[in-house]
């Protein structure tokens, strides 16, 4: 284990609401060593995002933290005042949001917006930002720097945006970068030309990463170790390698086995989880997962598990560990999702009721 960059210690963040409390970041706790890799996974809604605004405190409104740590280079971060997390944010983190499109200001000129981002935060003088954007975008591999830099957001494909967005994030040299879905709106080519490039740069620059995604590829590519989330709380938590090869977690097991895998000689059928995740104004009792867990034993609705260790440097939250279960349920999880699959089929290809309109 490296030098501990990034320490979260049981953070809650919460967002008062008229329907309730929502408890998106329900007692997270996680580390990230500094030149690490780290993957943060699961579902829309399960608290990725709301973990990394945490960090740089940009939980917007209604949303607060309520509670937890978090450290970087053993200074808690919820105690800074307002220079200090200036400082903060993009000189020691930055941040490459979703969509860059949106992120990027539509009437100013790329290079203009990257120089800003040097200028702001008093690292570099403005001469020598300006020198520096062009550089930049040379990293990122945008192809004639030197008059791109000179072009609006609108002019730049959707892989030229995000590579300016990685420029930005760059520009103050960070010791860790989020990058919440940095492929998500970007073609498979793209997308690997944006991985490659992130592997490159964590190579070079010794930069920490905190990878948001739902792509578990883009997981197995970049990341030495991988957080799974649900419903606000972490569930499994361990080396990439060790938890594709035995997830314990059957929220981990069901995403795995959610996307197609061309290393495998025989091709089963994908099983999707049906059902939603739980509403965080009003979570089941017990164990999160269990409305749409295959596995679910009684004692799941009623007392929910901690993280416990369930081998070397892996960690699961899981009455029920996959290790535990028999072929045959797992053979019977797999046949009820198919059935279920085909029966949702049937019903939407046959033909409307009398009295109704079809399509209506």
């Amino acid at each position: 284990m490296g030098q501990i960059l990034l320490q979260v210690d049981d953070l809650h963040t919460q967002f008062f609401t008229s329907r309730g409390v929502v408890r998106a970041v329900d007692g997270v706790s996680l580390h990230i060593d500094a030149g690490e890799t780290l993957g943060i996974v699961g579902e829309s809604g399960c608290g990725k995002t709301i973990t990394a605004l945490s960090i740089l405190r940009l939980v917007p409104d209604p949303g607060r933290i309520t509670a937890g740590k978090i450290m970087f280079r053993g200074r808690d971060v919820t105690k800074f005042d307002d220079d200090e997390i200036r400082d903060f944010r993009g000189n020691d983190v930055a941040m490459i949001f979703q969509d860059p499109m949106t992120s990027l200001n539509p009437v100013t000129k790329v290079g203009f917006q990257i120089e800003e981002a040097m200028t702001a935060h008093n690292r570099f003088s403005a001469s020598l930002a300006r020198t520096r954007v062009v550089e930049l975008l040379k990293r990122v591999r945008v192809p004639a720097a030197e008059s791109r830099v000179k072009d609006y957001p609108h002019q730049f494909s959707g892989g030229m945006r995000q590579r300016a967005m990685i420029a930005m994030g760059l520009a103050n040299e960070p010791s860790l970068l989020i990058a919440d879905e940095p492929t998500t709106a970007l073609d498979v080519t793209v997308q690997a030309q944006i991985i490659q490039l992130m592997k490159q740069l964590n190579r070079e620059l010794g930069t920490a990463m905190m990878l948001i995604t739902h792509n578990m590829a883009l997981v197995a590519s970049l990341c030495q170790r991988v957080v799974v989330m649900y419903a606000g709380r972490i569930v499994e938590e361990g080396p990439v390698e060790q938890i594709f090869k035995s997830p314990q977690h059957p929220y981990t097991w069901s995403l795995l086995r959610s996307v197609p895998r061309v290393d495998e000689a025989r091709k089963d059928r994908l099983v999707s989880i049906h059902g939603l995740p739980p509403d965080l104004t009003n979570p089941p009792p017990g164990c999160k997962f269990h409305p749409r867990c295959p596995f679910v034993i009684d004692r799941c609705k009623i007392d929910e598990p901690g993280l416990s260790e369930v081998a070397a440097n892996q960690v699961a939250r899981c009455w029920v560990l996959m290790r535990n279960v028999k072929d045959e349920d797992v053979a019977a999880a797999k046949a009820s999702a198919l059935s279920l699959d085909a029966a949702k089929k049937l019903k939407a290809e046959a033909p409307p009721e009398v009295g109704t309109v079809a399509g209506g």
